[in-house]
């Protein structure tokens, strides 16, 4: 009787012991604004998350924090990927979350058969959004890995995230995309990409953004395909689609082999495929749409 007192008040110190652990050392949220000068003092804000005990470790030097950058879809807030960030964050990842669009910013203008639907200001726009932010935060948290990021975004911002990786790809660790539809995939292999696709009768990716099977596996690319819809793939979605994309996300970043070596990651969501469409071309300037439509999807 008493050995099991004992065993019981043990176990209810433990429990509290965890509870004020967990509350202690809980993810750290913070949104901070920067300017950028050079584009008439742009406002810049970014959302941080960051485990308070890795950041102190951080802080005291003993080790450096990976580094995730989130992009939001069109007219998407930074806000609403919490999910994603609370999930890097609890991994030891710093998860930077900039703002792309603001409200004083034009409307998207599209046209049919323009490098990315006319998308590519929009995609430059927050290439320039990330340098500035990376650079910014170097000084805020010096004591994170700046150097090989890993790059994250659902639709639009996916597309940001893989022109980001061409352009800069010596400064890519990993790129994670969910359902975008407009940048073709990197399948040079010199880093793993994961992909999560909807089945979505509205949101269909360009032809040759999506690689076949076998470039796939050649470029260590992981597609997944699920039966959640495209604007499932944020906070407002189902639990049942953040909760199998966070499952396979860490199998993704537990995954250090080589490129070369990744294989299909096991999953009971619909099909993996694996594919890529080749470099993308560097554009030259873009002319102003003859027959310009606003976008209206919030996402796309």
């Amino acid at each position: 009787m008493k050995r099991g007192i004992t065993v019981l008040l043990s176990l209810t110190v433990l429990v509290a012991v965890a509870y004020f652990t967990a509350s202690k050392w809980a993810i750290r949220h913070e949104t901070i604004a920067f300017h950028d000068p050079a584009r008439d003092n742009r406002l810049v804000a970014v959302q941080i998350a960051v485990r308070r005990d890795k950041e102190m470790q951080a802080n005291a030097g003993m080790i450096k924090l990976p580094v995730a950058i989130i992009n939001h879809g069109n007219t998407v807030k930074n806000s609403e990927y919490s999910f994603l960030a609370n999930a890097f964050a609890a991994r030891g990842y710093l998860a930077i979350s900039p703002q792309h669009d603001l409200p004083t910013d034009p409307p998207m203008v599209t046209k049919e058969g323009e490098l990315y639907v006319g998308r590519l200001p929009q995609i430059l726009r927050g290439v320039a959004n990330i340098r500035f932010a990376i650079h910014e935060m170097q000084k805020t948290q010096p004591n994170a890995d700046y150097e090989k990021v890993t790059m994250v975004g659902h639709s639009m911002g996916g597309d940001i995230s893989m022109y980001f990786a061409k352009e800069y790809p010596d400064e890519i660790k990993k790129v994670v995309t969910l359902d975008n539809l407009r940048v073709p995939f990197l399948t040079d292999g010199k880093f793993k990409i994961l992909s999560f696709r909807s089945k979505d009768t509205e949101f269909k990716p360009d032809p040759g953004v999506v690689p076949d099977d076998d470039e796939c596996e050649k470029a260590g690319i992981t597609v997944v395909n699920t039966s959640y819809q495209h604007n499932d793939m944020r906070d407002t979605g189902p639990d049942a689609a953040k909760s199998s994309i966070e499952t396979m996300l860490n199998k993704f970043l537990e995954d250090n082999s080589d490129t070369t070596a990744l294989k299909p990651v096991p999953t009971k969501v619909p099909d993996l495929l694996t594919s890529n469409p080749g470099p993308v071309p560097l554009p030259g300037p873009m002319p102003l749409a003859s027959n310009p439509t606003v976008t209206k999807s919030a996402t796309n």
